[in-house]
């Protein structure tokens, strides 16, 4: 990390009314309260972006405003723009291969199939922190569904809460 330059915490999910509290967008609602309920969000670089200071460190959320599968574009773009290095990024995204609510991180690493991820990949490379938080499989739930139609459904009550715990526990900053 270069302590000197602001971190970038991206969240992933895709733009429009019709997506909120869908699993895709778990990225989004993690960001959402990170950031808290106290910063302005703007446009701009294909991303909403806000600014906070935590733990003495300067970040810019974004919520890439590309869809899912174009999301380096907006990363690229706020990278070059704000001249943060790759070792200053974080993604927080939606993961099919952990049980929901659970959250890991890495750096590093392939898509795992992830389009949003597969998409910041090409556009800057591969050695950021990612925090993946889980939303199931519809396997998990005996559910006989195309994988696309599980991310882009919403979550359950229970589910949503266990998202919601999940998110309170992420930490940008050891």
């Amino acid at each position: 990390m270069q302590e000197n330059k602001p971190f970038l915490v991206v969240g992933l999910g895709n733009p429009g009314a019709q997506y909120v509290n869908t699993r895709h967008n778990v990225g989004f609602m993690a960001v959402d309260a990170l950031a808290g309920e106290k910063v302005s969000w703007k446009s701009e670089k294909n991303a909403l972006t806000a600014r906070a200071e935590i733990d003495g460190k300067r970040i810019i959320f974004a919520k890439p405003q590309t869809f899912m599968n174009n999301s380096g574009v907006a990363v690229a773009g706020l990278m070059a723009f704000y001249k943060i290095p790759l070792e200053n990024i974080v993604v927080i995204h939606d993961d099919m291969d952990i049980p929901v609510g659970d959250c890991r991180e890495k750096i590093g690493g392939g898509s795992a199939g992830h389009n949003g991820i597969r998409s910041i990949d090409a556009h800057v490379g591969r050695e950021y922190r990612r925090i993946r938080i889980g939303i199931g499989h519809p396997r998990d739930f005996d559910l006989p569904m195309d994988p696309a139609d599980w991310v882009l459904g919403k979550f359950g009550a229970v589910q949503m809460d266990l998202i919601k715990k999940s998110i309170i526990r992420i930490c940008l900053f050891d």
